[in-house]
């Protein structure tokens, strides 16, 4: 179809296309001018809905008024906004209003309402894709903008008026004592007051920057407009719902709002001797976190009586919402501390809320307890209890020096065993971990530390025993060593022995390595004369690995 001679079909085609083209076009229209209406039934409905639940909760805000003074300023607020956010509303029904109007052509005199308007009936559904009456008659024509009643232009100023008498009204009421909001719900609600600011969008086309009223009308056919102006609607509806559940909600925040919730176990004491019984409450806690300077202060040294006429007291640091109190101790004794909680409300005011406490200061004191004797002994395992005033036997710690010692946890807290390879003294030292690190609880002990008794020899199971019947000699096949009379465990080895007898009345010996005797030996103790003496001499290793002599004389009875 670009030039040259065509036959009767090619143009016949050719006319068919574009037809074809154009009822494609018009298809497309029709679905996006459908899809305008779909988008402004769900606005309709949305305005309904909202509108009828701001009825229900401003009656509601209404009704708490009677058990709530503090809650009828902030009612009055709400209910001066919603004044003037109808009037805008109803202004915005007037626009649409006329604009239908003047598309459908209608006589001026006759009278038109958004009540009786639907877009998807005739004769309203006929004109919906029209372009440029809206625009003729919100925007006027290029020679004319229209500023009148009912423009577009006038429309945004009204938009621009209500957003900075909202706002204004949000500023004066966080001064004024009795009005103001949380800073945070105050935040907030200017944002959602902030839609209602009419923003160009910043689209340009041709060199033509567009304004907010070119945004909402040029170029677009009525359904558009439509419901660019519902949506208006909605945007009102929805700022009323927000300043009406701030402002009805705000005199009932002048008490703590908790955000952390935390299970606390507080008890007279968490040391506690063995035979006491261990007591504590057990209950959540709430806090709020944010609370700060400004919002809390924790006083010591005075009370809400004193605090309310503006003493000030010594403050403590705010962290996570709590005081914490931290003080040096000194001298032993009782302990008290009292003080003021001063709350600052959110209308300005002061809630005061005192609290009181009491501890006892011990002297640093630690004890080391040699368990089985009140000194120590070289080549033993000595058992030994550490322990300290108010400490818990799991954060005890000690230090050890001199002899030689060595030791190690036993298992149990606050049990250790020691050991030494030598004599002398040993100095102890007590420690316990506290939150400022490990610290002494007192100064070292001092024991004494000695040798090991000195061994005996064991006839029969008896300590170098002065006399004997001959029948149990007879019986008689080891020697054994050990220390009369001495609780440690002690390991004494028989290294040796020399034996000396009369039997038949001659003198007999008998020597030989280790414990259990040889046969001469046994011969001594089974032939030994009655009434003669049986002579007996060993070396003895004790566990310290010394070499001990020992001797006794046993005599042999019949």
């Amino acid at each position: 179809m670009a030039g040259g001679k065509e036959t009767p079909r090619q143009k016949m085609i050719g006319l068919m296309y574009l037809v074809l083209t154009a009822m494609l076009a018009l298809n497309v229209s029709k679905s996006i001018l459908n899809g305008y209406l779909s988008v402004n039934d769900s606005l309709e409905k949305s305005k309904r809905n909202m509108a009828a639940n701001n009825e229900r909760v401003t009656e509601a805000f209404k009704v708490t008024i009677n058990g709530n003074k503090a809650a009828e300023p902030y009612f009055k607020e709400a209910q001066a906004a919603q004044k003037d956010m109808k009037e805008i509303f109803l202004y915005i029904d007037d626009v649409k209003a006329n604009m239908v109007h003047y598309v459908l052509g209608l006589d001026p005199s006759q009278k038109l309402t958004v009540d009786s308007i639907n877009l998807r009936k005739e004769p309203y559904f006929a004109n919906i894709g029209d372009y440029d009456k809206p625009m003729t008659v919100m925007l006027g024509t290029g020679d004319a903008p229209a500023k009148g009643p009912l423009s577009a232009d006038e429309l945004r100023t009204k938009l621009e008026g209500l957003h900075s008498k909202l706002i204004s009204q949000l500023e004066r009421m966080q001064k004024t004592k009795g009005l103001n909001l949380l800073k945070e719900d105050f935040d907030n609600l200017k944002k959602k007051i902030d839609i209602l600011k009419p923003e160009p969008s910043g689209f340009e086309e041709d060199g033509i920057k567009f304004t907010w009223e070119m945004d909402n009308v040029e170029h677009l056919p009525m359904a558009a407009v439509y419901v660019n102006m519902n949506k208006l609607q909605a945007d009102l509806r929805n700022v009323e719902a927000e300043i009406l559940q701030v402002f009805s909600s705000a005199s009932g925040k002048l008490a703590i709002k908790f955000d952390n919730i935390i299970a606390k176990v507080i008890a007279p004491s968490s040391y506690i001797q063995a035979g006491q019984k261990y007591t504590a409450d057990i209950f959540l806690a709430a806090s709020n976190s944010k609370l700060g300077a400004g919002d809390m202060e924790v006083l010591l040294g005075v009370d809400s009586a004193a605090a309310s006429k503006g003493a000030k007291g010594n403050p403590i640091p705010i962290v996570g919402g709590m005081g914490k109190y931290e003080v040096g101790t000194g001298g032993p004794g009782d302990q008290k501390f009292n003080g003021v909680i001063k709350y600052k409300k959110p209308d300005g005011s002061f809630e005061y809320y005192n609290f009181g406490g009491e501890y006892k200061v011990a002297k640093s004191a630690a004890s080391v307890s040699a368990e089985q004797m009140n000194v120590f002994y070289r080549g033993v395992v000595n058992p030994v209890s550490a322990s300290a005033a108010g400490i818990s036997p799991s954060d005890i710690q000690i230090t050890a020096s001199g002899s030689g010692v060595v030791y190690k946890p036993r298992g149990e807290p606050g049990k250790y065993d020691f050991t030494f390879t030598g004599v002398g003294e040993c100095m102890v030292t007590v420690s316990a971990k506290t939150k400022e690190g490990v610290k002494p609880q007192g100064p070292p002990i001092k024991f004494r530390v000695k040798p090991l008794p000195k061994p005996e020899a064991k006839v029969g199971g008896k300590f170098a025993p002065a006399e004997m019947k001959k029948g149990d000699l007879s019986t008689v096949g080891a020697i054994g060593a050990g220390a009369n009379g001495f609780d440690f465990q002690a390991n004494y080895i028989v290294q040796s022995y020399d034996l000396v007898g009369k039997v038949k009345g001659k003198l007999a010996t008998a020597a030989g390595n280790g414990a259990n005797l040889a046969a001469d030996a046994i011969n001594i103790f089974k032939g030994a004369d009655v009434g003669s003496k049986i002579y007996i001499d060993i070396k003895v290793k004790g566990p310290d690995g010394i070499i001990y002599s020992s001797s006794c004389g046993m005599k042999v009875l019949k």
